[in-house]
């Protein structure tokens, strides 16, 4: 033994080998950093790409991964509290008075249905049968998330050992771990699908790994290994992908895949779906533990739901199966905070150019190609220079002086003077469009005419965004110091789950089949934290554009219907109005007006109506 080495152990710096009887122990002087429980089984020579593991002996009751014991979840429901009271007890104060009554009530009934009682006394009871799963069906923007934080961590102090899990879109998991950073959750949270490590997995866990050859810290599922490692030992929350659940739980798994799915398809005890999406494998208790409380309610959707429009008793039927299950409640409970919101229709008329290539396309018309080539060309005519139809008019579309010219299309033209007024305002403005190629030319244009450059002035999103610059982009719209003017999203990747309240002005550049996807892109802006007052703008030049907003309001109305009896409610008059000058100045405008048509302010879509249980005043927690 050198003395020099002796010297670097009693400063702490030992160097540490594995020994597979005791541990991870130092060669020089003994020293167990840590014991061979918490270490992970050997590992192979890479083998044609991957590494293969030694699999260890396996009970139904208890499974071996990894050197981590995995305990089985079916106690997960043997309460850890001895208190009296109710579930408002488990919820910090700060809590308590920072959620809104729809949340108040959303809490209690989400207590009720999965757990069965806000009562703590009752809930150390057997749960019954019709319990165990709910839906919350709030509008967009009304702190989904936030409830759902505030259930699980009172669910985590009675249930510690529950493993929740939520399954999100992949965009969405680093907003709920933002979500957990904002309101300070003592609870840790571990994205599975992130390559990095938060600093709160379970310290044991990471020492192993960070003794691993360099090769094997590239592994990702050994990165995913100390993540449900950490999840499972501790009281935290697992976060996955529709896809990664979906991938890692098929059964053609092999090697590290195989008892990563054991784990994610055995220990969750309450699992959590963003947006309304299903795990699909019903072979698994997860899937088990859902069925028992929509299956019903899905086996009857099919011969009921053909019938809303012709048998009234249909949907009181429907509506009966679906009450017990559904917390709802109205877009109205956003006006006890927010400003307010202004939806304007605005008829434009096409250019001259646009006329004459709308003219070659059916006046309805039915297939998605030829409805996108309205929308494009409504936009502007060089969207669709390189189409056969237009074939004879090629050159002149694809001039320079067309293409970034704005007062070729007459959306363009709204689109950009929109835009240069918002910014001179200190307004944001966030354009949504189902087309990427119109988004792209404004970026082109503002370029061309203002000098703004691509994640300056201009910020852009598409479904190939990577999630962490998706994450920037977002913290830079919403950042008042940024040089933000605009952000141009596509609606598909940017219209759920995510906060955009750094803009106040929001563009739909097309119309959506979809009523409530336009809903979500609306409140990706309107939506607790907004401090200005939001105006909506729906551009439209064609009969058929118009059609498909009546279309909608139909949709919308059916939806409410079905979850309310009360269908006959009609907009509350005292709904919040704003001055809209900037899009006043625009129509009076000498060199604008000739653009307008008309403008529609009344609201295209029906309003909800009231919480099915909740009412005007904020729940008070039981006592």
């Amino acid at each position: 033994m050198q003395s020099g080495d002796l010297s670097n152990c009693q400063m702490g710096n030992h160097q540490l080998v594995l020994d597979e009887q005791i541990g991870l122990v130092c060669k020089v002087c003994s020293y167990v950093h840590l014991e061979i429980k918490y270490i992970f089984p050997s590992f192979a020579q890479r083998t044609r790409g991957r590494y293969e593991r030694k699999h260890l002996g396996q009970s139904p009751s208890l499974l071996d991964v990894g050197g981590f014991r995995f305990s089985d979840s079916s106690a997960v429901q043997d309460p850890m509290i001895n208190e009296e009271g109710t579930v408002w007890d488990l919820v910090p104060s700060s809590a308590k008075s920072t959620m809104y009554p729809h949340q108040r009530g959303g809490f209690e009934f989400m207590w009720k249905n999965v757990a069965g009682d806000i009562n703590l006394e009752r809930l150390r009871q057997p749960l019954s049968d019709s319990k165990g799963g709910c839906i919350i069906s709030h509008p967009p923007g009304t702190g989904k998330t936030r409830l759902t934080i505030v259930f699980l961590q009172s669910y985590l102090k009675l249930f510690p050992k529950s493993r929740p899990v939520i399954i999100a879109p992949s965009s969405l998991l680093l907003n709920w771990e933002a979500e957990f950073q904002k309101w300070e959750v003592d609870i840790p949270f571990h994205n599975l699908n992130s390559k990095d490590f938060s600093l709160q997995e379970d310290e044991a866990t990471v020492s192993v790994f960070r003794c691993l050859p360099h090769a094997g810290k590239r592994n990702p599922h050994l990165i995913r290994m100390v993540k449900l490692g950490s999840w499972v030992k501790g009281k935290s929350v697992l976060g996955i992908s529709y896809d990664l659940f979906r991938i890692l739980t098929g059964d053609d798994g092999d090697g590290y895949a195989k008892p990563i799915r054991e784990i994610l398809l055995k220990y969750p005890g309450l699992l959590v779906l963003e947006e309304g999406h299903t795990a699909r494998n019903e072979q698994s208790l997860v899937w088990k533990a859902l069925k028992k409380s929509v299956q019903s309610l899905l086996q009857k959707w099919a011969s009921l739901s053909s019938s809303i429009d012709k048998n009234a008793r249909a949907l009181e039927e429907l509506r009966d199966i679906i009450s017990p299950l559904v917390h709802k409640c109205s877009e109205n409970v956003k006006k006890v905070s927010l400003p307010g919101i202004r939806d304007t229709v605005i008829h434009l008329k096409p250019t001259d150019l646009q006329k004459e290539l709308l003219r070659r396309i059916p006046e309805n018309p039915s297939s998605f190609y030829e409805q996108n080539l309205v929308s494009l060309i409504s936009v502007h005519p060089s969207l669709v220079a390189k189409r056969k139809e237009f074939s004879d008019l090629e050159s002149q579309l694809t001039e320079r002086g067309c293409r970034l010219d704005p007062d070729t299309g007459v959306k363009m033209k709204f689109v950009v003077e929109l835009i240069r007024l918002c910014g001179g305002r200190k307004e944001r403005v966030i354009i949504f469009s189902q087309l990427l190629d119109p988004l792209n030319l404004i970026k082109e244009q503002l370029n061309s005419l203002f000098g703004w450059t691509l994640g300056r002035e201009i910020l852009y999103m598409d479904g190939k965004l990577d999630v962490k610059q998706r994450q920037i982009s977002i913290n830079s719209l919403n950042d008042p110091k940024s040089d933000v003017k605009v952000l141009l999203a596509s609606i598909k990747a940017c219209s759920e789950g995510i906060s955009l309240i750094g803009a106040s002005r929001v563009v739909l550049l097309d119309v959506l089949w979809n009523p409530s996807v336009e809903q979500q892109a609306i409140s990706r802006a309107y939506r607790n934290g907004q401090t200005k007052f939001v105006h909506v703008y729906c551009p439209v030049t064609s009969k058929w554009e118009v059609d498909k907003i009546e279309q909608q309001t139909r949709k919308k109305y059916h939806s409410d219907v079905l979850l309310s009896r009360d269908h006959e409610a009609k907009m509350d008059p005292s709904c919040s109005v704003s001055e809209d000058n900037i899009l006043e100045s625009m129509v009076e405008h000498e060199g604008l007006r000739h653009i307008f048509e008309k403008l529609s302010h009344a609201p295209r879509v029906v309003p909800s109506t009231t919480c099915l249980d909740s009412s005007n005043q904020p729940p008070k927690p039981s006592s």
